[in-house]
């Protein structure tokens, strides 16, 4: 085989096994965005936080999503950010004041589009425990209703609806992502431990492929 054809054959090797890393690396980040998951901008053990859940649109049928409910901690205090288009009702127990869940309702004719997310936000106290969790229910146009309620397995795999999950810190922790695997953090982009391990693998794949082609030119023999 002349020299030009196996150099070219050896960098399509090259380059195909960096494409399939990086494909790989890429389907790894997909689900985090498929869930409902939750969030805190200070995501400590009894502090005040404002807990943020990012919502998205699945259905299959093109049916908006028109409501959310998500059950609380039982919270004594809790209050909502105003949302455009969205009225938002806290269950709140007259008697003792504890607040069991909060609910928010589109206008009608609005929600969640297909393909689109929205960002819920509500100011709360945690509580002192290392986790916490949000059971999480989502209602459609179409009369779709999702439970966002399932504990991680117990051979730690994903359930198909995991439930939105809190990290919580011993003291005034630093904003991190956080999603359904159980690390907290703030919603406004911090990569999660999944896109960390995408990246690292994206970048492994440009430095196979680059030390391929330098392998390749090295041996080339010289005229």
């Amino acid at each position: 085989m002349p020299f030009r054809d196996r150099w070219i054959s050896r960098a399509l090797i090259v380059v195909s096994a960096a494409a399939m890393l990086y494909v790989g690396a890429a389907s790894m980040t997909a689900p985090a965005w498929a869930h409902v998951h939750a969030s805190a901008d200070n995501a400590a053990r009894g502090a005040m936080a404002i807990v943020t859940f990012q919502v998205p649109n699945e259905s299959d049928k093109g049916a908006a999503t028109t409501a959310l409910t998500v059950t609380l901690p039982d919270v004594s205090s809790a209050r909502t950010e105003t949302m455009p288009g969205w009225t938002a009702k806290l269950d709140r127990d007259t008697a003792s004041g504890v607040v069991h869940s909060v609910t928010w309702t589109a206008a009608p004719g609005g929600g969640i589009g297909v393909d689109q997310f929205a960002l819920f936000r509500i100011a709360v106290q945690l509580p002192d425990t290392a986790t916490v969790s949000f059971p999480a229910t989502q209602t459609y146009a179409d009369g779709t209703v999702v439970k966002w309620d399932q504990q991680p397995l117990a051979d730690g795999g994903e359930p198909e609806h995991p439930v939105p999950m809190l990290t919580l810190g011993a003291g005034s922790a630093t904003p991190h992502e956080h999603h359904h695997s159980g690390v907290s953090g703030d919603h406004g982009g911090a990569p999660t431990s999944g896109d960390n391990i995408a990246r690292v693998l994206g970048g492994a794949a440009l430095v196979v492929a680059a030390l391929g082609i330098a392998l390749v030119l090295v041996r080339r023999p010289r005229t």
